[in-house]
């Protein structure tokens, strides 16, 4: 009978979710975690039943002989991470984004081609039933080509831990942008088969939190929202739209839609919240269509479970560093663009 896979785990905020979901795989145990944070530490891996536990994560990869690591810390820290965990002979399945931009991404994907070793990045929007079922009747056929989508992620007021890394630009690399929109515009190229990008143009602003920030004595120097227009060497185009605070009736709105030569979809939050439902818009001789889904679907599997499955089986698994870096560098463009005011090119 084949050993477990030792798995660890670099951050137990986020990193409670990857625990939970490596524990879901009879082929996987948790044998390490490590936070800089030794509170936070013991309490995680009590409550998760994690025996090692560690403040120094290098330790950890030094000490362990782990076979998969999760990095779900603060993002300047994913490339100095994840290139310990190549050296360490681990794979690597990191948060999104990737990095804080394109360049650290590049170092990420030359380091585990070096070592030989899986690169995935946690686009968990991918793994809902709702995204599972769409993938499997676009890849059908269903759309035919899709020459324009809107993808977004907006919230009323909901500025993740204000005052925290996540508004400190050298800490996050952005604002909603990288932390919501990266989870949107990922679905979105996913199911468009991840077209090749050409140019794009974007803008920022960031007037509520700003002001909010002031007011309250926080460090803030993100963008609160902010916009942009990919345009694909296919012809295609894509906007993307996120916000951590803007004057909208919802609480928090989710829709990523995607318009083809024979169909339509749409992918949405329900009840401003994170259950999720999905249609598709389609024509059939002469009259009009819709497709509802209905759950749940049978097949779908967590980040965590897939990537201990594949690693085990020896198959390829989805989300790879390579479609991080193009949602990089797609992000990288539109902040680029806003500060600049004109198109960038990408490629």
């Amino acid at each position: 009978m084949a050993k477990k896979l030792r798995c660890g785990v670099i951050g137990v905020g986020m990193g409670k979710g990857h625990i939970k979901g490596y524990q879901s795989h009879p082929d996987a145990e948790v044998v390490a975690v490590a936070d800089t944070d030794p509170v936070r530490l013991q309490a995680a891996a009590d409550e998760l039943q994690v025996p090692q536990r560690y403040t120094d994560a290098r330790r950890m990869l030094r000490r362990e002989n782990l076979d998969i690591v999760s990095i779900a810390t603060p993002n300047k820290f994913h490339l100095p991470l994840a290139l310990a965990a190549f050296d360490a002979g681990c794979h690597v399945l990191c948060e999104k984004p990737m990095a804080l931009n394109a360049a650290e991404g590049r170092r990420m994907i030359a380091a585990a081609k070096k070592a030989r070793r899986r690169l995935m990045i946690n686009f968990s929007y991918r793994f809902t039933e709702q995204a599972a079922a769409l993938k499997q009747q676009v890849d059908s056929g269903i759309l035919g080509d899709v020459y324009f989508g809107r993808t977004v992620w907006h919230r009323r007021r909901g500025i993740p831990r204000f005052g925290g890394w996540f508004g400190i630009k050298k800490l996050s690399g952005g604002g909603p942008l990288i932390d919501l929109g990266v989870h949107r515009l990922d679905l979105a190229l996913w199911l468009m088969g991840y077209p090749k990008p050409q140019w794009v143009m974007g803008g920022t602003w960031s007037p509520i939190a700003t002001r909010l920030a002031k007011e309250q004595g926080k460090k803030f120097d993100c963008e609160d929202l902010a916009c942009g227009m990919i345009k694909f060497q296919n012809g295609a185009i894509v906007e993307i739209e996120a916000s951590w605070a803007a004057n909208i009736a919802e609480h928090e709105w989710m829709e990523t839609r995607l318009l083809g030569t024979k169909a339509g979809l749409v992918q949405r939050n329900r009840n401003e919240g994170y259950e999720f439902e999905a249609e598709i818009f389609l024509e059939r001789s002469g009259a009009q269509y819709d497709m509802k889904l209905h759950p749940p679907v049978p097949g779908s599997q967590s980040s965590y479970y897939h990537f201990v499955d594949c690693i085990r089986n020896k198959k390829p698994h989805i989300a790879t560093g390579e479609e991080g870096l193009i949602v990089m560098e797609i992000l990288d463009a539109i902040y680029a663009s806003a500060k600049q005011g004109r198109p960038i090119k990408i490629g």
